[in-house]
Order: structure tokens, then C-alpha cells, then sequence
């Protein structure tokens, strides 16, 4: 059966959107995460600060209570810090030029209709209309992509996917 040439030129139209809509989304996630780092280290830096200027002027059991809970906050921040950081640097690996047959980091899939953008578990964004869900492949559903072929179907709690597209 003989395609007509427009179908072909219209898919070919949807591949360089779909590509252009990796970078887009790897931008974003990479800026939003940027955004994240920068006002983690201001909250850190303030109670470092806030600590410093307690130590100058107080003393005792309520002074010792608040620089212990400041302490405490300040050992979350860094935590939450170091996430992101990590994530940041998954992100950094990306290429969003390159082109496989097989859902790797890095990948755009579409399967069910949905974009699924294989890096690190993020807040799900929308693109120029399209949600896009990031999943890190140590999630379930980035375990059952991971390795997969465009044509291929795996089920998670019961639903079917299929792959449609790997960008």
C-alpha cells in the first residue's frame, strides 16, 4: 500500500514538534530545578545567619532549644538541597539531540496519549498544551519503560500502555 506523501510530511511536521518539545520540557525542568538549588542556599544562608546572630546576644535553655531547632531546619534544607542537586544533575546528562529506538534516560515517550519524560521524579508541567509527566526510571512505570521499543505494551496496576512514539 502506497502512503500518500502529505501523511508522511505531516508525521515528519509531529517528529520535529515532539523534538522540539524535548528541549522545551528538558529547559524548563532544568531552570525550575536551577530556580529550586538558588532558594534552598538562600533559605540555608539565612538561618546561618539567623543562628549567628542568636549566638551573639542570648544565652540559656530557650537559646539553646532555638539554635538546636534552627539546626534541625537548616539539616532538612540541605537535604532537600542535595535532591535537587542530584536531579540537576541527571538533567545535565541529557542530550536532547539524541536519538534512540529504545526508552532511555532522557527519553520523550508517548504511550495512551500521555508524554512521559524519563529523568528524575518532577512536578508534572504543561508545554504548549501538552502535559508531560517526568518519572525517574526507578519508578514502577520507568522500571516497565526502560529498554522498551515504540510498539511495545506493558500493564501497571491493572491498565495496558503502549508505546507510541520515542523521542
Amino acid at each position: 500500500m502506497e502512503v500518500p506523501i502529505f501523511k508522511s510530511f505531516g508525521h515528519f511536521n509531529l517528529s520535529i514538534h515532539l523534538e522540539t518539545l524535548k528541549h522545551k520540557v528538558l529547559n524548563y525542568y532544568k531552570q525550575q530545578t536551577e530556580d529550586r538549588i538558588d532558594a534552598f542556599r538562600d533559605m540555608i544562608a539565612e538561618l546561618t545567619a539567623d543562628a549567628a546572630n542568636d549566638a551573639k546576644g542570648s544565652a540559656g535553655d530557650k537559646h539553646e532549644t532555638a539554635l538546636s531547632m534552627m539546626h534541625l531546619e537548616q539539616e532538612k534544607l540541605n537535604h532537600k538541597l542535595g535532591e535537587f542537586i542530584a536531579q540537576k544533575g541527571i538533567l545535565e546528562k541529557i542530550n536532547p539531540d539524541a536519538k534512540t529506538t529504545k526508552v532511555a534516560v532522557g527519553s520523550l515517550v508517548k504511550a495512551n496519549n500521555m508524554h512521559l519524560f524519563v529523568s528524575a521524579a518532577l512536578p508534572k508541567i504543561t508545554i504548549e498544551g501538552i502535559t508531560v509527566i517526568a518519572l525517574s526510571p526507578q519508578s514502577p512505570l520507568g522500571t516497565k519503560l526502560m529498554g522498551m521499543e515504540m510498539g511495545g505494551e506493558f500493564e501497571i496496576s491493572g491498565t495496558k500502555y503502549l508505546i507510541e512514539e520515542i523521542y
